[in-house]
């Protein structure tokens, strides 16, 4: 795995999660009898840069991938990828896929893997995961300490909206996950990054003449948004806002006092656009700028 130093707070802290990997490294072991090949056989357990390695169990792997819909028009990335197990899986699910390794002898055991698989659409390399950079991934896959979750987190929130994030064991912080499945004692965990929506925004529903003009303001923490629009002379609260990626959805009164509701497709660059459907079913365009 790929990590970066620690303090000796964060040492302790690693000790600790360490303790609780090595934990489960028995019935790993049990369940995966042979862990390299005749050039290199890895040890469960043995230290990384700033973790331990033990193997993502068969069962775990498939939860990730399913839990993030893994297709073959996926480009999957495994930060810190030891043994290639997760890359190689998203592969054969037909996704092009990419493990960053900061051991080198587990990153020639990964290709040695890909290539007894017979797989040509995964590629390793040998790097710093903090210094990589892997923006362009549709799905994230990690298996780290939380402490190093959540300095990778603020990359991840940059990260292009709807990009899907899934973790063995160990949470983002205060960003709550999307999904939780508990297997066995092990948990996989799913994310989807959403789109940065929070301050005030100009609202435009349609052109010319009947144009109208609204306020938005939106308040955020993570995929969660609250927020209030003023429509003519009528300031009221959204009703059931949900963000999940970049698809914003929420009701608002209109001047009568009629439910309108916005789908709306949002970017990290202050700007969305979508359709609001009034009380009669009526669709109308709209598009939206950040001041």
């Amino acid at each position: 795995m790929a990590t970066a130093p620690v303090s000796r707070r964060s040492a302790a802290w690693k000790l600790c999660c360490g303790a609780l990997l090595l934990g489960l490294a028995p019935a790993l072991s049990l369940a995966q009898p042979k862990l390299g090949d005749e050039a290199y056989q890895p040890e469960v357990g043995q230290p990384g840069k700033d973790v331990v390695w033990v193997p993502t169990p068969d069962e775990v792997v498939k939860a990730m991938l399913d839990m993030a819909q893994v297709t073959s028009k996926d480009y999957v990335v495994d930060l810190g990828s030891g043994d290639g197990k997760i890359a190689i899986a998203a592969a054969r699910r037909g996704a092009r896929a990419h493990g960053i390794e900061y051991n080198p002898d587990m990153v020639a055991l990964s290709k040695r893997n890909a290539e007894r698989a017979g797989l040509k659409n995964v590629t390793f390399v040998q790097g710093d995961i903090f210094e990589s950079d892997f923006r362009d991934a549709d799905v994230i896959t990690l298996y780290l300490l939380p402490s190093l979750n959540e300095k990778l987190r603020p990359i991840l929130l940059d990260m292009k909206p709807g990009t899907r994030v899934t973790s063995h064991q160990f949470d983002m912080g205060d960003w709550m996950p999307d999904e939780v499945r508990e297997l066995d004692g092990r948990r996989a965990l799913f994310w989807v990054v959403p789109a940065k929506v929070q301050g005030d925004w100009s609202v435009q529903i349609g052109t010319g003449p009947r144009a109208e003009t609204l306020k938005l303001s939106l308040t955020q923490s993570y995929q969660k948004v609250s927020g209030r629009m003023v429509w003519g002379t009528r300031d009221a609260a959204l009703d059931q806002p949900s963000l999940r990626g970049g698809r914003l959805v929420f009701t608002a009164l209109d001047a009568n006092g009629q439910r309108n509701r916005f789908e709306a497709t949002a970017g990290h660059d202050g700007r969305m656009s979508g359709t609001v459907i009034g009380p009669n079913g009526q669709r109308r365009n709209f598009t939206a700028t950040r001041s």
